[in-house]
């Protein structure tokens, strides 16, 4: 089969519902207005609460939400089958991921921007809020501390793509003051950054960078979580429009390029899938593709950290009501993009069915060197590029991602214990220097606590991630479905999906806990235990504030009729 159909379809179907289906649940469900004064400008400290070009904010929202896991995921997903992992991506996207992340964006900015966990507290209870909590501070601790070892890997196995990732940063901050500080026009800047960040790719191929073998007792791994995690303690606390802004929107202009030279080299080369439709003879050992499948793929279908973004650092930059939906909808339908072209490049990047079975000899294996490999290949076969170029390319693309899901989520950690600071009156919490040094000391805990010299902890409950981020996506869609019944709106848009994800997910849970109890993986069983009562339990809290909302919503209109 021709990946070209996989690819006209895929993005056609992702055209029409941002065209479409959003602006229905735009004007008839969240009922956006233009005249809402937005916490950006009511709260407005030009530090977390910056107004901001929707263009802007998008390219921030779009790269913090992206990271590795839509490449990661689908790269991975594909042993089953390139149908089941197209068809969850491109309906995941339209009727999931960009009505909960659109959702969690407009909730948080009608609630003076607060987090969807401090969120829960208004809308359910203060106990579902504690609760909830929890379960997303374990959720970014997996992405913190896993996001610093992927990084890690990328620069220790490619050593060229270093300096053109740093370069990113280093642009960044030249882009934050010339759009906030000299008022320049977007676009020359734009253009200038991009093209400057894409010559430092064969820079980088002629100067590869490598760390020492060993320094102070770490090895070259090691050291390079420890840098990123004292960058991300900088990028943490410096106003958002000197670095997390920039460096977001710079990364999302270079995936969109990326994406560009990726899709248009599928147009010239005509790339075969060579993968399975569906699979027959998935390696032994492999879980079963229901439910496994709706919790392997988070990222590019639908995905619970979204949610923390949106409600985290993109509320508080919402210049107007009405941006929801092109960053909250549009961001999501940005990364359904990734995830496409992911399964195309892990898919159809191999020159024969026998070369992709050697890519999958286990549940596990693809991920980001599919997409690397097999992007390559088609940039390569495609465009006037070598395939080193590509693969250095891609490389780069995974870091930025990764990086800016990183920045996003130290800074996300560190809201979440300020908010605990206020709700439990302890003022050393609210400091957002103290907030910050606790969110990175857990993550460097875990990384060298666990994982030892190698600073590789979090990888030992990663395995844990799917099914908590899938969880916390089930649980956003439900707040938010409890605050469209206290509006008296339609909120069968937003219980579907939840139902759906929510019964995958626990599902996913079940199978996961026999199968880590029964390879003695004790520890893990009690973290998953963990999260799993305290999902459902705040599941109870907010389904229970849901029916009640809807007999009060039927009483007023019982009464209203009388």
């Amino acid at each position: 089969m021709n990946a070209i159909i996989l690819a006209i379809v895929g993005l056609g179907a992702m055209f029409l519902g941002y065209r479409f289906y959003s602006k229905f649940i735009a004007e008839k469900i969240y009922r956006l207005d233009p005249d809402f004064k937005t916490p950006a400008h009511s709260m407005r400290d030009n530090i977390d609460y910056v107004p901001t070009n929707r263009t802007v904010l998008w390219g921030h929202h779009f790269t913090a939400v992206a990271g590795a896991a839509p490449i990661i995921g689908p790269g991975i997903a594909v042993i089953w089958g390139w149908v089941p992992a197209f068809l969850w991506v491109i309906g995941g996207t339209l009727f999931f991921a960009g009505v909960h992340d659109f959702g969690a964006v407009w909730a948080s900015a009608r609630h003076k921007a607060r987090s969807i966990g401090a969120l829960t507290g208004d809308i359910v209870s203060q106990r579902a809020r504690a609760l909830f909590m929890i379960v997303i501070f374990l959720l970014l601790l997996m992405v913190n501390a896993v996001f610093a070892v992927a990084i890690s890997q990328a620069f220790d196995l490619t050593p060229a793509s270093v300096i053109p990732a740093w370069a990113a940063i280093a642009v960044a901050l030249v882009i934050g003051v010339l759009f906030y500080k000299a008022h320049t026009n977007i676009v020359v800047p734009t253009i200038l950054a991009t093209a400057f960040i894409f010559l430092c790719v064969p820079l980088g191929d002629y100067v590869p960078v490598r760390l020492p073998e060993t320094f102070l007792g770490l090895g070259a791994g090691a050291q390079w979580i420890v840098l990123l995690f004292v960058y991300a303690t900088i990028a943490s606390l410096v106003p958002v429009w000197v670095l997390l802004q920039p460096r977001g929107y710079i990364s999302g202009i270079m995936l969109f390029v990326g994406l560009g030279l990726l899709y248009g080299a599928v147009l010239i080369s005509h790339p075969t899938v060579v993968a399975p439709a569906f699979n027959q003879s998935v390696p032994a050992g492999a879980p079963p593709i229901v439910p496994l499948l709706f919790v392997t793929i988070a990222c590019g279908a639908i995905s619970g950290f979204h949610g923390l973004v949106g409600s985290g650092t993109t509320s508080k930059q919402l210049d107007k009501e009405t941006d929801a939906r092109f960053v909250g909808y549009l961001g999501s339908t940005g990364e359904g993009a990734l995830a496409l072209i992911t399964i195309i490049a892990a898919t159809a990047g191999f020159a024969s069915r026998a070369d992709w079975d050697a890519m999958y000899p286990a549940f596990g294996a693809g991920g980001q060197n599919a997409f690397v490999q097999g992007g390559a290949t088609i940039v390569a076969a495609g465009s006037p590029f070598s395939y080193e170029f590509g693969a250095v390319l891609l490389t780069v693309m995974v870091v930025l991602f990764a990086g800016t899901t990183m920045d996003v989520g130290v800074r996300l950690q560190r809201y979440i214990i300020q908010e605990w600071g206020v709700a439990y009156k302890i003022p050393a919490l609210q400091n957002s220097y103290v907030a910050t040094f606790l969110a990175v000391g857990a993550c460097l805990t875990l990384a060298f606590g666990a994982g030892g010299t190698q600073g590789t902890g979090g990888m030992i409950i990663w395995p844990l991630f799917g099914t908590t981020n899938q969880l916390l996506a089930g649980l956003t869609l439900l707040v938010i479905s409890v605050l469209l019944v206290k509006q008296g709106r339609p909120s069968r848009y937003t219980m579907i999906p939840m139902i759906f994800v929510t019964s995958m997910s626990f599902l996913a849970a079940l199978y996961q806990l026999w199968d880590l109890y029964r390879t003695g993986q004790y520890f893990l069983v009690l973290m998953d235990l963990l999260i799993v009562v305290t999902a459902i339990f705040v599941m109870l809290e907010a389904a229970s504030a849901f029916m009640r909302e809807r007999r009060a919503v039927g009483t007023t209109r019982a009464v209203t009729v009388s």
